[in-house]
This record gives structure tokens, sequence and C-alpha cells, in this order.
């Protein structure tokens, strides 16, 4: 296995962003040295409940907001059991000194109500310990129900504040669950909140289906179907759970579908006649466009986040590789040129890099590199890691691991981008396939 170089950059120098606060001794900030990241301290005392309906949302709410920063890799949590200074009302003056003694550095306190409505109201404050002053405050409001998203929503808050990026915690995953032997694979949609809590199945196991993707407004989802015994697109509507048949063409098939980053357009494979070439769909007008004619395979295409042009796979050059085009059309250049096969490529959302899976020397790989195919840094090694799709923020890609062996099952894992901070999520089962939404509205 190579060497994994650290993104120092990529990381973006995590700073504060400026906001209106008395004079502080110093930013809170996450200090980044060496290509190594010093987790920041920080506490999150239990909510306080302002009514008792509220009190087990109140301890509930502080533990996912805790757990969402923990996971980042970035944040380490000092437990409720070293403080020295109790929250007992979210609007009383906070004891700097208390929290400095323990080397907290951020503090993040919080008030729930529930109202006779069923109505949960979270309001929140973010500490800078340092400097002994508190950062504006934020309130969240919404049915009792939804509390992991406002707990979410904190959490995004207060990661964005720290570390100057979007955050990524209120998000959902689409995926394939899978079930049964391996000769005899049951496959089904679902979809869930990022940290893989709240799964709900979208689709029974009477049909295969694979590589499913989130429109821009998280409202739909393609994906591919084997229903008719052969692939084909279809599209699903998210809030009623009803699919059609998307882009048929008679005697074709149609997969890797992907749409366009403002939602009118699909770009997808179809084949025909033993030839795979990449088509675009005009959602407008119905309109299918042929963008590639080469007698190789092109598939996987996605578009670069400002739709001026789209990255895809071909074996035009004899072996897998990674391409860029118009998205219109016309000469692709190839942009990948290390040892191996390239393929399943995916533009960040940033439109800094393009996420991909490298196959070499018997090892699968997730690896990134810069659209025109400089910096290629490898960010995984396994017997079988595959599929990437980016968090909102471009900052964590999730993919598929499957391990060796008979009892090898695919499960879904993360890491950002820097390399550091691979874990596994949490499914119900065996999992492929991942497709990160954007932030949720």
């Amino acid at each position: 296995m190579p060497m994994l170089r650290h993104l120092i950059a990529a990381v973006a120098l995590l700073g504060l962003i400026p906001v209106a606060a008395p004079a502080q001794e110093g930013p809170l900030r996450i200090e980044i040295t060496e290509g190594v990241i010093e987790p920041m301290p920080f506490a999150i005392p239990r909510f306080v409940a302002e009514n008792p309906a509220a009190t087990d949302y109140a301890a509930s709410l502080a533990r996912v907001v805790a757990d969402d920063l923990i996971g980042t890799g970035l944040f380490r949590e000092v437990p409720e059991g070293s403080h020295i200074a109790r929250v007992t009302s979210f609007e009383a003056p906070v004891s700097y000194p208390d929290w400095k003694a323990i080397n907290i550095e951020a503090l993040v306190t919080g008030g729930v109500s529930l109202g006779s409505d069923g109505r949960l109201t979270v309001k929140f404050r973010l500490h800078d310990v340092t400097s002994g002053v508190p950062l504006d405050g934020f309130q969240f409001g919404g049915p009792a129900d939804s509390w992991r998203r406002m707990a979410h929503k904190v959490a995004d808050v207060v990661y964005s504040r720290i570390t100057g990026e979007t955050g990524y915690f209120d998000s959902r995953v689409v995926f394939v669950s899978e079930s049964g032997p391996k000769d005899a694979r049951l496959k089904r949609l679902a979809v869930m909140d990022y940290d893989g809590a709240n799964v709900q199945y979208l689709t029974d196991s009477s049909t295969i289906v694979i590589a499913p993707r989130f429109s821009p407004d998280g409202g739909r989802i393609l994906y591919t179907s084997f229903e008719s015994g052969f692939p084909r697109i279809k599209v699903m509507d998210v809030a009623s759970v009803q699919s059609r048949t998307f882009a048929e063409q008679p005697g074709t098939m149609t997969f890797a579908p992907r749409f366009s980053p403002d939602g009118s357009a699909v770009v997808y494979s179809l084949e025909q006649g033993g030839n795979t070439d990449l088509w675009r769909l005009d959602l407008g007008s119905g309109q299918p466009t042929r963008l590639t004619n080469a007698p190789s395979i092109e598939t996987a295409p996605s578009y670069s986040p400002d739709g001026s042009r789209m990255v895809f796979e071909s074996d035009r050059s004899g072996t897998q590789q990674l391409y860029v085009m118009s998205a219109g059309g016309g000469e692709p250049a190839r942009i990948s040129f290390g040892e191996g096969r390239y393929g399943t490529p995916v533009w960040s959302p940033k439109g800094d890099y393009i996420a991909f899976t490298k196959q070499h020397a018997g090892r699968f790989h997730i690896g990134v590199m810069r659209a025109d195919g400089s910096e290629e840094r490898l960010l995984t090694a396994s017997f079988l890691d595959e599929g990437p799709t980016w968090a909102p923020n471009g900052r964590v890609i999730m993919f598929t691991r499957q391990t060796a062996g008979a009892g090898g099952e695919p499960a879904l894992y993360s890491v950002d981008i820097s390399g550091r901070n691979l874990k596994r999520i949490p499914t119900p089962g065996p999992a492929s396939d991942p497709a990160w939404s954007p932030l949720l509205p």
C-alpha cells in the first residue's frame, strides 16, 4: 500500500468565520500543524429542559450534537463528569474560568421546550471559552419527531463557525440495502440520515436495483433497475415513493444516470448493438442528445458543479481511465495516467477535486485528483473499495468497502479528503452504492 500524503490545504486551514462579538484574545480555531489536526476540546452539557415535557429531548439533542462533532475527528469531547460548572439556565451567565480550568476551548449550551401543540423549540449558543465571549446564538423549531434534524442543524452551525466550512450533518444518504446469500442477493433502495439513523426502505426486494443518485433539490432519486431483466433507468419521487421508467429507448439498455447541477437534464449511459455511449436527456423537452460516439465503453458520467464539463470513465485507450469533456460533448481529454485502472469518478460539490475508484496491484483504492489529473492522492486501500460519493460540503467521502474472504459483506465507510478519520457507517445489514444528498431545506 503506498504511503498516503496528508492534504493540509484540503481541510482549508480551518479557522473561525468572523462574527459580531466583543474583542477577543484569539479566534476560536482548530490548529493544523505538519499535517496533523489536534482535535479541539469542547463541552456540551445536557441542554436545559425549559418545561418537563422536554426533559428527554434535552439529553438526546445534546448527545447527537456531540456525536456529530466527534465523528469529524476534529473535536474531542470532555465528558460531563469532568465539568466543574453546571448549566441550569440557558440565559444564565457562563462561568468561563470554570471551563478554562478543564481546558475547554468551545462550549455549546442549549435550551429545549415542547409546546402543547407538539412543536419542539431548540435554542443554543456557541461560546469561545478562551476569549470568554459568547458567539451568536440560534433557534430552530419543528415537530417533536424531527428532533434529530434539529440536532444536526445545531451541529452544522457549530462546525461551520469553528472550521469555516459548510456543515454536512443535516443530510441524507440513499443506498442499496442487501440481504440473502451471495449467489442470490436481494437488493432494495433505502435512505437514512448521514450517520445511519432513521433508515427507510424505498423499494422491495423483488427487483435488483443499483446506483441511486439524488436530484440537486433532494426530491427525486435516479437509479438503475433490472425489473425487465435488463438495466433500465427509473426515477422516484422521494415524497410519494412512486417510480417510473425514464429515458427508455427501444432495443437499448440504460444505466449510470446522474442529474445535471441545475436539475434540468440527466446524463446517462446507453448500450445499443454492443456499443455504450453517453447521452443527455433534456427534462423540459424530453429530447435525448448523444454526447459520445466511439467504439469504446463510456459510462459513470458526473457533471462539474457549474454544469460546464463532465468527467466519465472510458476504455478508449485500452484500459479503464478517466476523461473530462464539455457538458455538450466534444473531444474528451484523458486525466488519469497513473498505474492501474480508474472508474466511478464524481466531481466534488466545491469543484476542486474529482473522487474515483482505482484498482492496482490487486488492491482497490478511493482517491482524489484535480480536474486536470494533477495531485492524485489515494485515501484508502483494501480488498475492495469503490463508488465514492461526496458530502454536501466536499470535505468527506462515503464509499462501499467489502472485505476479503467468503464471509466478506459490503458495508459503507467514510473518510475525509486528507485520508484521515476512516470509519464505518452503521446500517441494518450489508449495504452498498451510497449517494449523499444535498443539505436538506
